[in-house]
C-alpha cells in the first residue's frame, strides 16, 4: 500500500517495509499460499458451479448440485473433488505472478509516474499495475485451467480425473480442444477486468476504512484488527468481482462443453443469450468470490505480516512539492 512519503524512489520509501528482490520473493511466495490454497479448498464449489454453467438443466443450484455430483461420482477426487491437483498448480502459478507481479508494477509504475502524479494519481496506478501482473498470470494458469474444465465438465467416465492421465489425453488432442493455451484469451477477459477490481477496490475501501472508520494511526491498530479491516475489505471487493466477470467466466465453462466444441466464443455468447451469462451461477459465484477474494487477501497479508512486511494499503501522506504546505493524511484521490 501507498503509506509512507513519496521521495524518489517508490521501492524504497521511509517508514515502510523496503521492496528489495527478497521483498518480491516473498510477494511472490504469499501469493502462492494465498491462491493456490484457497481455489483449491473449494474445488468442490468450482465443480458444480462448472456444471451449472454448462448443463443448468441437470444442476440447479449449489446445494442440489453438490448433492447431484456427490450421488454420481462420489465424495472423492473422482467425484466431488475431481480436479483439485490442476486446480491447485494452476492457481499457486497464477498467484505468484498475480501477487508478486503487481508489486513489481506498482512500483515501477510509481516511478515512471513521479512524485505528484504517482500521490494524485493512485488508483489508475493499481488499476494498471493489476492489469499487467494478471497478463502474465493468465498464462501461466491457462494449462492448467483447460485441464480442470474438462476434468470438471466432462460427464463421468467420459474423461480421466487421474491427473497424469488427464494430462496426457487433453495432450493428445490438442488439435481440437487448442491445449494449453487455447482459453487464454478468454481467460484474459475474465481475469483481468476482475483482478483490476480486486486490486482497486480492495485498495481504494481498506484507504476508506482507515480515512473513515479506523482513523487513528494505521500501526496504532494490533494485527488482528488490521488482518479484520484486510478480509472485510477484500470480501466486499469480492462481490463486485464477481458480477463485473461473471458473464466471461461463463464463456469459458460453456467453451468446455462437448457441443461446443470449434465453436467460437461469439458464437456461444449468442446461442446462450445475454442475461443467461450474466445471471446463470452468478449466486453461487458472488459467494464463491466473496468468500474467497477475502480469504486471499487475509491469507497474503497474514503471510507479509509474520515475515515483518506489514498488510497491505491504508491512508496516503503526501508530501510532495505540489500538495505542501498542508501534506497531511489524506484519502488517495
Amino acid at each position: 500500500g501507498i503509506n509512507a512519503e513519496y521521495m524518489g524512489n517508490a521501492r524504497f520509501l521511509p517508514g515502510k517495509a523496503q521492496h528489495t528482490n527478497s521483498y518480491y520473493a516473498k510477494c511472490m511466495l504469499g501469493g502462492i499460499i494465498s491462491c493456490g490454497v484457497t481455489h483449491t479448498a473449494v474445488c468442490p464449489l468450482d465443480v458444480v458451479k462448472c456444471n451449472m454453467q454448462v448443463a443448468p438443466q441437470k444442476y440447479k443450484g449449489l446445494v442440489p448440485g453438490l448433492k447431484l455430483v456427490a450421488a454420481e461420482e462420489g465424495l472423492g477426487t473422482k467425484g466431488i473433488w475431481k480436479g483439485w491437483l490442476p486446480t491447485f498448480l494452476g492457481y499457486s502459478a497464477q498467484g505468484l505472478c498475480k501477487f508478486g507481479f503487481y508489486e513489481i508494477f506498482k512500483d515501477l509504475y510509481m516511478n515512471l509516474a513521479g512524485e505528484h502524479l504517482a500521490c494524485t494519481q493512485t488508483g489508475a496506478i493499481w488499476l494498471a499495475a493489476s492489469a499487467s501482473a494478471e497478463f502474465f498470470a493468465d498464462i501461466a494458469l491457462c494449462p492448467m485451467e483447460m485441464l480442470k474444465v474438462k476434468v470438471q465438465t466432462s460427464p463421468a467416465g467420459t474423461f480421466p480425473t487421474q491427473f497424469g492421465v488427464a494430462l496426457a489425453k487433453m495432450s493428445a488432442e490438442r488439435a481440437t480442444n487448442r491445449f494449453p493455451f487455447g482459453s487464454v484469451v478468454p481467460l484474459w477477459s475474465r481475469q483481468i477486468p476482475y483482478t483490476m477490481a480486486k486490486f482497486y477496490f480492495f485498495e481504494r475501501i481498506v484507504n476508506l476504512f482507515y480515512s473513515r472508520v479506523f482513523t487513528q494511526p494505521k500501526n496504532t491498530y494490533n494485527k488482528a484488527t488490521q488482518l479484520s479491516i484486510t478480509f472485510a475489505s477484500g470480501y466486499l471487493a469480492g462481490i463486485i468481482c464477481a458480477i463485473v466477470s461473471h458473464p466471461a467466466d461463463s464463456l469459458v465453462s460453456l467453451g468446455g462443453k462437448a457441443q461446443n466444441a470449434g465453436k467460437s466464443f461469439g458464437q456461444i455468447a449468442s446461442e446462450t443469450g445475454f442475461l443467461n451469462l450474466c445471471t446463470k451461477g452468478l449466486g453461487t459465484r458472488i459467494i464463491m468470490i466473496g468468500t474467497l477474494t477475502g480469504l486471499q487477501w487475509w491469507i497474503y497479508d497474514t503471510f507479509k505480516t509474520v515475515m515483518g512486511m506489514g498488510t497491505t494499503g491504508g491512508v496516503m501522506h503526501c508530501h510532495c512539492p505540489q500538495c505542501e504546505p498542508a501534506g497531511a493524511a489524506k484519502p488517495a484521490h
